[in-house]
């Protein structure tokens, strides 16, 4: 049986399986911030209300100018969009019919859009052994062959956070031979909002960069997300995409939520705890574990133990895990748990502790 392409949505998940879903279900396919929005966000949606009947500002306003004092940069370097998802769907329709490099395992929205469009993948798998590291030299002998390379920072997935050298020489390499770079930085901002590539797009303009609002503002309902790229880029793109595209709640909740610094502060030293005891309790029982720096974490168990079994036994316990059957490079033997709150994460780690002790 396929399992579905993305987490989240766990009632479907249940029924897929034939299953009868629990009356609570702990959900760490996600990777949400475990906090919820900003109270801010809640504080002002009486407010929000009264403006379903107004139409939304056509570029995405006020959240365009919020994202654009955020980075530093000027608002003609960025398109709003619904949802990093449809970003990258208007992304994939601009290499129609030419050649990506796709680095796996990676989202699989990537593959999944470029392929609609008719564009020729050539795809790079980072290995396990070298801990999912970019495979560099792979990478910089195909550039030359293809028109966009997608990379993810800090991968999804894995976690692992490239190096700013190993990201610069990437892309000052595909600038050199005509290669557009989309660089999706839609964890980042739980690891050092200072490594983005943002501020440095106007000296690179073969970059795109994609990012979302769902993951650290726990906002997945409204659907919203930006590009930032060189004005060019931002000005195609915009004529391809519907117009209203981002709803005008969506438009003054983003605006909020960027303002929220001591909430995104609690968040990265949230996941960071989180992550960090999760890993160490994982390799006590046997797993390796990704070396991730986002919030959440990918694990496979040790040799003689199923994965696909612990899939199964754990939605039978009323908790969801990611599967890896749709990530290249992992093939189903790993899997991926989002940093939810420190008791939902107590309480994974009985049911993991009961089923290690088990098989």
């Amino acid at each position: 049986m396929r399992l579905p392409d993305h987490g989240a949505n766990p009632r479907q998940l249940y029924k897929r399986f034939g299953l009868e879903a629990p009356e609570q279900i702990l959900d760490f396919s996600e990777n949400c911030n475990p906090e919820g929005p900003p109270q801010a966000v809640l504080d002002l949606w009486p407010e929000l209300v009264r403006k379903l009947s107004a139409y939304p500002h056509p570029d995405g306003e006020p959240f365009k100018q919020a994202a654009a004092a955020y980075h530093g940069i000027d608002a003609s370097l960025l398109l709003a969009g619904n949802g990093a998802a449809e970003l990258l769907t208007l992304l994939a329709a601009r290499y129609r019919g030419k050649r990506a490099i796709v680095i796996h395992p990676a989202f699989s929205e990537y593959e999944a859009t470029l392929r609609a469009n008719g564009v020729t993948i050539q795809p790079i798998v980072a290995s396990e052994e070298n801990g999912f590291r970019l495979p560099l030299q792979p990478i910089l002998d195909s550039l030359e062959q293809s028109d966009v390379i997608y990379l993810c920072t800090p991968n999804n997935p894995t976690g692992i956070l490239p190096t700013c050298d190993e990201l610069r020489t990437i892309i000052l390499r595909a600038g050199e031979v005509g290669t557009e770079v989309v660089l999706d930085e839609a964890f980042l901002d739980f690891v050092d909002e200072s490594l983005s590539f943002i501020p440095k797009l106007d000296s690179l303009p073969h970059v795109i960069v994609v990012r979302s609002m769902t993951k650290m503002y726990a906002i997945p309902g409204i659907r919203l997300g930006y590009i930032a790229a060189d004005p060019v880029i931002i000005g195609s793109m915009k004529r391809v995409a519907p117009h209203w595209n981002v709803n005008g709640i969506a438009s003054e909740i983003g605006a909020v939520c960027l303002a929220e610094q001591e909430y995104r502060e609690r968040a990265m030293q949230h996941a960071k705890v989180e992550r960090e005891k999760m890993a160490a309790f994982l390799r006590t029982g046997g797993c390796a574990v990704t070396d991730s720096a986002s919030n959440f974490l990918s694990f496979s168990l040790e040799e003689g133990r199923d994965s696909r079994q612990l899939y199964t036994d754990m939605l039978a316990r009323g908790i969801v895990l990611r599967h890896s059957e749709n990530f290249r490079g992992m093939d189903g033997r790993w899997l991926r748990v989002g940093m939810k709150s420190e008791t939902d994460l107590n309480l994974l780690k009985e049911e993991l502790y009961r089923w290690f002790a088990a098989n």
